[in-house]
């Protein structure tokens, strides 16, 4: 009689343990799943930036980035908010209307994803000329980039912090 509680407890004990490893394993899938989702629609957006940098379509270059987003620009004050970093983009366009750009590459390196924001390095270069008729000009930059995940699961720029 006394073997039936010792057996009971030790099914009991043994039940805890594969429910405590199943649930483990199952939310470290959902994690490993969310994750490659994170990294798909990261990897979508790096790729919209190549192309509306090289289209140079107003709206895509605007619908990059997030509502609380700052853009830093060098020389001037920071952009503060999608509507500021959209009015940049604009005056820049109204001051060179003859704006090409031949060639954009963007390389993307220590990806960081925690709770819903992104980092990441970048290195661009790029040529362009300011009008039909001026030369090709060469530009390439550093910096960081921080990414906000939106309630689509998709992801925005929220700051852009260039260092060269």
């Amino acid at each position: 009689m006394r073997r039936t509680p010792l057996i009971a407890i030790l099914v009991f004990l043994v039940g805890l343990g594969i429910g405590y490893f199943a649930r483990g394993a199952v939310s470290a899938l959902q994690q490993k799943y969310a994750h490659k989702a994170d990294l798909a629609a990261i990897r979508k957006l790096e790729q919209e930036e190549i192309e509306v940098t090289l289209s140079q379509d107003p709206k895509g270059l605007t619908d990059l980035w997030a509502e609380d987003a700052v853009a830093f620009y060098s020389g001037s004050p920071p952009a503060i908010g999608k509507q500021a970093i959209g009015a940049e983009n604009e005056k820049f366009h109204v001051q060179y209307p003859g704006l090409k750009v031949l060639s954009y590459t963007s390389k993307y390196k220590n990806l960081q994803v925690e709770d819903g924001l992104a980092c990441e390095w970048f290195e661009k270069e790029g040529q362009y000329k300011l009008s039909p008729e001026a030369a090709p000009t060469s530009w390439r930059a550093k910096g960081l980039v921080v990414l906000k995940r939106q309630s689509d699961g998709s992801w925005k720029g929220v700051m852009v912090f260039p260092i060269s």
